[in-house]
């Protein structure tokens, strides 16, 4: 079985362009929740989100961009960010030495194209059925951001989609990990994509009642942990990694963030939106990720939570790192960190922007503070990193990258430093 890594990194977030706005956001406590000021949003009750700082159709060439739905825009400037930074021709696969056959891609995502099909049924509604554009249809389906790239790289070995809600890109990204594993590609562009700021979707989420609704400061509307946090923020982005077998890695001479230790899966089978109050199935997520890393609790040196900022979710996860870390009174000293409080809930793709901080992490050995979090509740027995980057501590190797999402999905990311 074959030893997977890091080679490649590539981000699209509220932070920015490109990873190293993400990690020098990160490190500073910036925020990228700004107001939606579009008229679309006006008479909304939530007008905040984390919206990337820059037309994403304006990144590609316009022939190529107008074909494809946003998700995908921010899904293949990732991607290629990603691919550049591992050292491959921009060109693709075939110009940069590589099989194509022996290359994959797999990308996370909850709704694909669904503003695309709003649009189409507007036209519909209004003009009739002429003036529906005629590739509506494959800009909308989920699977659009993982073709595109293909298209784009020229991959052709495969190229897979994920849908299991917010935990599609961390799930996503250990579908690769064991198609490499068990050899049936040597190299796979994987993690997740989402562009769901749209009336529709924010008019749904305020429904749950799920949202902050700090308009007025929407810079601190993300208090992961925090005692007074009341909601998520919905944000859009992608983030996508190069993983490669070892082998394939140390013959070419690559650059290695880390190694892509292993990943759990489970399911809470509790609820249709919220996550089970026990936390016993983000527990056993932990647990299987550790030992799919054939490591042990005490090699655990940091975990990036999911951390949404709701009520009910930070509490769930907060118990399920307690049974799994947690000392006889249940404290957990392993630091923790929630990057939602500079991002937003970027949905499908937070597991891919969030792993790729998380190789970040590993990789320069300083974890980024969570923001937001200015009085950590009580009910949370975290070391939550706040205010202040802090430095890796010298003992253990892993770190873990959490994801939860609607319908008790539960997906977690073993990273090992070097």
């Amino acid at each position: 079985m074959s030893k997977v890594v890091v080679t490649g990194l590539g981000a699209v977030t509220p932070l920015g362009v490109g990873t190293a706005s993400l990690w020098e956001g990160l490190l500073a406590g910036r925020s990228g929740i700004r107001p939606l000021t579009g008229p679309e949003f006006a008479g909304h009750p939530v007008r905040i989100a984390g919206t990337v700082p820059a037309d994403p159709a304006g990144l590609l060439p316009k022939p190529q961009a107008r074909r494809m739905n946003r998700a995908a825009l921010l899904a293949v400037t990732a991607a290629r960010e990603a691919w550049r930074d591992a050292g491959f021709t921009e060109g693709g696969s075939r110009n940069s030495g590589l099989d194509p056959e022996r290359v994959g891609v797999c990308v996370g995502t909850i709704i694909g194209g669904a503003g695309v099909l709003v649009e189409g049924d507007r036209r519909l509604r209004d003009r009739g059925v002429r003036a529906v554009p005629p590739l509506t249809a494959p800009m909308t389906v989920p699977s659009q951001a993982a073709s595109q790239i293909s298209l784009d790289l020229c991959i052709t070995g495969e190229a897979r989609t994920v849908v299991s809600a917010c935990a599609s890109g961390t799930e996503a990204i250990g579908q690769a990990i064991d198609r490499i594993r068990y050899g049936r590609v040597d190299v796979v562009l994987a993690g997740g994509a989402e562009a769901a700021v749209t009336p529709e979707v924010m008019a749904a989420f305020t429904a749950m009642r799920a949202l902050s609704a700090r308009n007025d400061t929407p810079e601190a509307a993300s208090r992961p942990f925090a005692k007074d946090r009341e909601g998520f923020v919905n944000s859009e982005g992608a983030g996508l990694l190069v993983l490669e077998s070892e082998e394939h890695a140390l013959a070419r001479g690559a650059r290695i963030y880390c190694e892509a230790a292993g990943w759990g899966l489970s399911a809470d089978a509790h609820h249709i939106a919220a996550p089970d109050p026990t936390g016993s199935g983000v527990a056993s997520a932990l647990r299987r990720a550790v030992e799919d890393a054939d490591a042990g609790t005490a090699d655990v040196l940091h975990i990036n939570a999911h951390a949404t900022a709701t009520v009910e979710g930070d509490l769930a996860e907060a118990a399920g790192l307690s049974a799994v870390f947690g000392d006889a009174e249940g404290v957990v000293t392993v630091p923790v960190t929630g990057l939602k409080g500079s991002l937003g809930h970027l949905q499908g793709a937070a597991g891919g922007v969030e792993a790729v901080a998380t190789a970040l992490t590993l990789h320069h050995g300083i974890i980024p503070p969570t923001i937001g979090c200015d009085d950590l509740d009580d009910a949370i027995p975290l070391d939550v990193v706040t205010r202040l980057a802090r430095p890796l501590r010298a003992r253990g190797d892993l770190a873990l990258s959490n994801s939860f999402g609607f319908g008790g999905h539960n997906a977690v990311l073993a990273l090992r430093r070097r």
